[in-house]
């Protein structure tokens, strides 16, 4: 998995049947340089037709850099990198040649995972909610559990692990609930020239400005009914925003533009979860989880407390949805994405 924060490649082995969890495996992460996220920056938003050859080389290189690493994986998902998502619009196109790396690899390679459900309707995101069924599952978990991932993008996905599948109606509802890192990481990597706000600490030092945050809350995304789906960039009007302030209130007030997005989102969840289960890179930031804890009536909780992996959780769901690929078991459904009717996406590289 290679996200919208473009901080790296992360990847996970997974031994499953495409149904249940039997065990997690090894995971790795492989670090872009510098001069990498220059060049996949310098391709976003860029389309088919458009030159972004000098962006495919980065994403295969470092993928088959990482994954070299794992020769006792029989399958690989590869999510590619997201360069575009315009569901309603020019569609969603994520760069990764599958064949070239199931070729470099020696394996089966799936991609590709999104377009099929755009095609026929869909968002073609959020994805991970097939795999946070088998996560709640696999946990045990006896009544309805959120997970939230804050990467790029904040997606929640809602869970009632009672459904005997994931397609069953009731079993999820998921959608993209706003911007997370991404505008945030945009914010300081312009000012400041780091790639995060670390630890939270420059939000920590700022006072959440309630007029920004008035206006960001003004868009109209809030107020559609989910399933929905953003691009990475949707929301590049927050540096608008907060242009006129310093540097630390900067970080505080988009730090709660994305919780206060997030709080919205959980509205719509069809019963109040015993517990958000946040994963991502945003739940290392103390500032966004004290945040999104004063906000919600249920218990915020990084995913280890569950016994998962937060740094993998995508990587992993990626892992578990190739299976499923493979054995053409749906992966997306209109409850997760808005499909017509349950959709197994993706294409399959073959050796």
């Amino acid at each position: 998995m290679s996200g919208t924060s473009l901080d790296g490649v992360d990847a996970a082995m997974l031994q499953t049947d495409g149904r249940r969890i039997f065990a997690f495996g090894d995971s790795g992460y492989r670090r872009y340089t510098d001069g990498e996220r220059k060049v996949l920056r310098a391709a976003l938003g860029r389309w088919p037709g458009e030159d972004v050859s000098a962006a495919e080389t980065v994403i295969l290189d470092a993928h088959a850099e990482l994954l070299a690493s794992f020769p006792q994986a029989e399958l690989v998902g590869f999510h590619g990198q997201t360069l575009a998502h315009e569901p309603r619009g020019r569609g969603t196109w994520q760069i990764g040649d599958g064949a070239a790396l199931a070729e470099r690899l020696g394996r089966d390679v799936v991609y590709d995972f999104r377009s099929a459900d755009v095609a026929l309707g869909g968002e073609g995101a959020p994805l991970a909610p097939f795999f946070h069924f088998a996560c709640a599952q696999w946990m045990g978990a006896s009544e309805p559990v959120a997970f939230l991932n804050l990467g790029g993008v904040g997606n929640l996905t809602w869970v009632d692990p009672r459904r005997a599948a994931p397609e069953q109606d009731g079993a999820l509802l998921a959608f993209d609930t706003g911007p997370a890192n991404a505008p945030l990481n945009d914010l300081v990597a312009q000012r400041l020239g780091l790639d995060c706000d670390r630890d939270g600490e420059l939000a920590a030092r700022g006072a959440v400005v309630d007029g920004a945050l008035e206006l960001f809350l003004q868009e109209d995304y809030f107020r559609r009914m989910p399933p929905k789906s953003l691009d990475r960039d949707d929301f590049s009007l927050m540096l608008d925003l907060v242009r006129e302030l310093d540097d630390a209130d900067a970080a505080a007030t988009m730090t709660a533009m994305a919780a206060t997005a997030v709080m919205l989102g959980m509205e719509h969840c069809p019963i109040p979860p015993a517990r958000l289960l946040v994963c991502g890179g945003g739940r290392h930031n103390p500032v966004m989880m004290r945040m999104l804890s004063a906000g919600l009536d249920c218990a915020v909780e990084p995913v280890e407390t569950a016994g998962l992996d937060g740094d993998m959780l995508e990587a992993q769901a990626f892992a578990y949805l190739a299976v499923r690929i493979m054995r053409r078991m749906p992966t997306s459904a209109p409850s997760t994405t808005g499909v017509a009717a349950p959709v197994s996406g993706g294409q399959i590289a073959r050796i």
